[in-house]
């Protein structure tokens, strides 16, 4: 059972992230499996993250930082004889079956292979005229719906601030939602459906849940959850962004015009934990449909011989550095929940620095199936076994090309492209307000992390030559006319 939450971060009960959120039925599963509770993904964007777990390849080696047209154009190159985690199950005599978000577009960001990786996909959503237009143009039928008014970022700013218009959130009744269900719900419908049939092979069940990701939206029983007027904020320094290098700054921007932190704290007072509130909502929602799957696997004939992994495909900003969505180097974006319930393994958390990457050998050991050739993950079956196991090897995350952040169980150390750092210490710093790069006390701690870094990352997909990107852009336009925003220094 392969069950993917899109954008979670550690806001669950188990991980600590935020003591306010209610997750029983997540809990209840880290509770009898092997917690990672210092995963982090490849890179932090779904298209990126989702590809390199899937093949075992790191964005840095393959070159698929971004597009999905991209990675098909270059997909014989990369892969190459190698397969995907899917097909590897499949060309092992595994019965393999998908519904949801487990590539970034679906089932498959491969339409001409999709047959080569599932046995059986569940059906997409299908999203009316009328409940299309809440979204004002956003991509992607399986985020919907939006609220029941619009986006908010829309209706406050204007139609010019559409790259904005999934910071929103609302709170919907049944007739808010094609067919009265919410896409999540009919996955979980699929699954339960599929776990009381009679399977004649072994299976690989992948399962992709799409909440928490914007819009944050979900049914109105689960904003109930919570009062808003108890929500809290993530604290967030007012010169949090003082010793951060412009290459970070321009990060943290992200895509609205006016940057995102900007548009959400001078929407109203009271915005910012709105979005946290909605945020919530969509986490307790997915934690219920996790649960409605997990609960048939236990009621099951399949219950004591099937392992469980769930991941996230990266984290997720609600304000952190200033920033919001995913797309950085920082920890809230990289750090994800990861477990394996194995039967017959005793449960217990671990605190090694771990990579998505370790999923797809991890499995292969677990279920004994032929070596894959090109896995740059470490199997993670001595840690799961024996939780005194240590291991040397950082968990290396990159962000487009060039910037990359190094990982380890004490330090996040950040390189950007122009060769400016950032180095924090989660022993006394967890919410990497304080940047140690510049003090020379460090200096050997930036060079134990620093060799981990790839000595010639791959070019993205597709280019013979690096010719800059919207952070490079960005940052010549501050630069050219002295118009860092405020809120960034």
């Amino acid at each position: 059972m392969f069950l993917s939450i899109d954008d979670l971060n550690d806001w669950e009960g188990g991980m600590g992230g935020n003591r306010q959120a209610k997750t029983p039925h997540l809990d209840q599963l880290f509770e009898r499996s092997v917690l990672f509770t210092n995963a982090h993904c490849s890179q932090a964007v779904c298209a990126a993250s989702r590809n390199s777990l899937l093949s075992g390849i790191h964005p840095s080696t393959s070159g698929w930082y971004t597009s999905t047209a991209s990675m098909r154009k270059t997909y014989d190159q990369v892969m190459g004889e190698h397969k995907m985690l899917p097909q590897h199950f499949r060309d092992s005599g595994y019965q393999t079956f998908a519904a949801g978000k487990v590539f970034h577009q679906g089932v498959s960001d491969y339409k001409e292979r999709t047959q080569d990786f599932w046995d059986e996909t569940a059906p997409g959503y299908k999203v009316p005229k009328r409940l299309l237009a809440r979204g004002d143009g956003y991509g992607g039928k399986h985020f919907y719906p939006f609220p029941k008014n619009g986006s908010q970022i829309i209706d406050r700013y204007g139609q010019g601030f559409s790259d904005g218009n999934s910071l929103c959130y609302g709170a919907l009744d049944r007739d808010d939602m094609p067919g009265g269900k919410m896409f999540d719900e009919l996955i979980a419908d699929w699954a339960v459906e599929q776990l009381a049939q009679e399977h004649t092979k072994p299976f690989f069940m992948a399962i992709g849940f799409v909440r928490p990701h914007v819009p944050y939206t979900a049914p109105k029983e689960f904003f109930d959850l919570y009062d808003l007027d108890d929500i809290q904020v993530p604290e967030v320094p007012d010169d949090e962004m003082s010793d951060v290098p412009i290459m970070g700054k321009s990060i943290a921007y992200g895509t609205i015009k006016t940057g995102d932190h900007y548009a959400v704290v001078n929407l109203s007072d009271t915005y910012w934990k709105e979005m946290v509130y909605g945020y919530l909502a969509c986490v307790s929602f997915v934690d219920a449909q996790a649960g409605r799957v997990l609960d048939a696997l236990s009621n099951s004939q399949y219950a004591d011989n099937t392992i469980v992994v769930l991941w996230s495909d990266h984290g997720q900003h609600l304000g952190e550095k200033k920033h919001w969505r995913k797309q950085s180097l920082w920890e809230e974006s990289t750090r994800v929940p990861l477990c394996f319930h194995v039967p017959g393994a005793a449960a217990g958390q671990r605190h090694n620095a771990v990579s998505l990457l370790d999923v797809y050998p991890t499995l292969v050991e677990l279920c004994d199936l032929p070596p894959a050739p090109k896995l740059e993950g470490e199997s993670l079956v001595p840690l799961i076994i024996d939780a005194s196991v240590s291991r040397e090897h950082p968990v290396l995350s990159s962000w487009y090309y060039g910037n990359y952040a190094v990982r380890s169980d004490r330090w996040r150390y950040i390189h950007y492209r122009d060769g400016s750092e950032e180095l924090y210490d989660h022993q006394s710093d967890p919410g990497e307000h304080t940047n140690l790069a510049s003090s020379p006390e460090f200096e050997s701690v930036i060079a134990d992390h620093k060799k981990w870094l790839p000595p010639n990352g791959a070019l993205p997909a597709g280019k013979d030559k690096w010719e800059g990107d919207k952070l490079d852009r960005r940052i010549r336009d501050w630069e050219q006319n002295d118009s860092i925003p405020d809120w960034l220094n």
